[in-house]
């Protein structure tokens, strides 16, 4: 369901001749909060508390891949992301699941723009 979600916001973006970014998981190692194919659309154009659709695991790792989602728009150019959740267990973290995501962060334009 939450793709549908997902791809629902992309036609919507699309319609209105909005720029966006897709985030998709496209690798894991060890313990991660989603897994391979989690996806995340990122609107910068929309007020922040809608400015996100989906979600690949929150904290600050999708805070990385927000703003490289953002760079990704304004640039057209895809980026890869290596979300890091590897922190050391003794100190207070909450990106202390112990494993790494790949992110792939792709523009998705509208058909004036491709």
């Amino acid at each position: 369901m939450e793709d549908a979600s997902v791809y629902r916001a992309i036609v919507a973006a699309a319609e209105a001749g909005r720029r966006v970014a897709l985030a998709t998981v496209i690798r894991t190692r060890g313990s991660v909060p989603r897994h391979a194919g989690s996806r995340m659309l990122v609107d910068p154009e929309r007020a922040p508390e809608h400015a996100m659709v989906g979600t690949i695991g929150g904290g600050c790792g999708e805070a990385d891949v927000i703003t490289a989602a953002r760079e990704v728009v304004a640039s057209g150019r895809p980026r890869m992301v290596s979300v890091q959740l590897t922190d050391s267990i003794e100190g207070w973290s909450p990106a202390v699941c112990g494993g790494t995501m790949d992110v792939l962060v792709e523009p998705i334009l509208p058909a004036a723009d491709a």
